[in-house]
């Protein structure tokens, strides 16, 4: 990714690692902005107008595809929904190819969902100089712009200075995209103080952590904190035998109401999404007060917007 003098022109967005603290505060501002034209209203529309998006996913999805659809719409841009499982990808054609095609028909901004660590910027590596690329996921490599509405989230609930935060992230981390992106941004943004917390065959190598507190212990995690991200526990681990058991994982790491007063008293909990309720989170906690989860939906689309704002609105 490229940051120019403005600190939110880019030109691709693959990661929020190494970026600079004024791009992504000034992606979050540009976010703020178009709030109030993310959810209704025509006053944007023009921003895009006669650009051509293509969400081109070869995972599923629905928040993030449908997200993205919805901000491209937002600022006048023509969408093109591209649907691996239907396309010629099945029938041999490479990803290389299918981006250049969709470049000829004159596409200039993909926005790239894929199974393979690094794929999206390979992709970015041969586009054409009129073409942007957003990373809405690989592997669990990234997934800059969940990273980005998190962020959004979090500065709504308790204010831009993050350097007085303490935020837990739990769960799956080794396998989160979701929570690599997470730990870039509130490292950039200067947060007080980063918990991670899981059992130990689900933490990732040490340079992931750099900087955080590290645990395996729920309860002493969640002490004082301001924010909690429970992650999604992918069925998948208990099947590789990373795991024991789903209620073994809920007892040990499930957040609860319980668990919940042992943090601040204002803490926020925020989940990216899809939740196995009553796993990694309980019903009661997801959709209580304290809970943020429908904002980060919300804010998805406010978030994406900028992005794709930023990428392709240039002169």
């Amino acid at each position: 990714m490229t940051a120019h003098a403005d600190s939110t022109r880019i030109r691709h967005l693959l990661t929020l690692e190494g970026l600079p603290r004024e791009t992504i505060a000034g992606l979050l501002e540009r976010a703020e902005a178009v709030l109030p034209h993310a959810h209704g209203g025509t006053a944007k529309r023009g921003v895009l107008a006669g650009k051509a998006v293509c969400t081109l996913f070869f995972e599923p999805s629905t928040r993030t595809r449908s997200s993205f659809q919805l901000a491209a719409m937002r600022l006048g841009a023509d969408v093109l929904d591209f649907n691996a499982a239907s396309s010629s990808s099945k029938k041999g054609e490479s990803d290389a190819d299918t981006l250049r095609t969709l470049e000829a028909m004159g596409v200039q901004g993909f926005v790239v969902r894929h199974a393979r660590d690094g794929a999206v910027a390979e992709l970015a590596s041969i586009a054409g100089d009129g073409t942007s690329l957003v990373n809405a996921g690989d592997g669990r490599h990234a997934h800059p712009t969940q990273g980005l509405l998190d962020m959004l989230t979090l500065r709504q609930a308790k204010g831009p200075d993050f350097g007085r935060l303490k935020v837990l992230i739990v769960g799956d981390v080794k396998h989160s995209r979701v929570a690599r992106s997470d730990l870039h941004a509130l490292r950039t943004l200067g947060a007080g103080e980063i918990r991670v917390c899981g059992p130990s065959a689900l933490l990732p190598e040490p340079g992931v952590l750099e900087g955080c507190t590290v645990t395996t212990d729920l309860d002493a995690a969640l002490d004082g904190v301001d924010a909690v991200m429970a992650l999604r526990l992918q069925h998948e681990r208990m099947e590789s035998g990373l795991v024991s058991s789903l209620e073994d994982y809920r007892r040990d790491y499930g957040l609860s109401a319980r668990r919940l007063r042992i943090a601040a008293a204002d803490a926020v909990v925020m989940h990216p999404g899809p939740m196995n309720r009553g796993v990694e989170i309980d019903a009661d906690v997801a959709d209580g007060p304290q809970s943020r989860i429908l904002s980060q939906v919300a804010n998805g689309v406010a978030v994406r917007m900028a992005v794709l704002e930023a990428l392709l609105a240039r002169a």
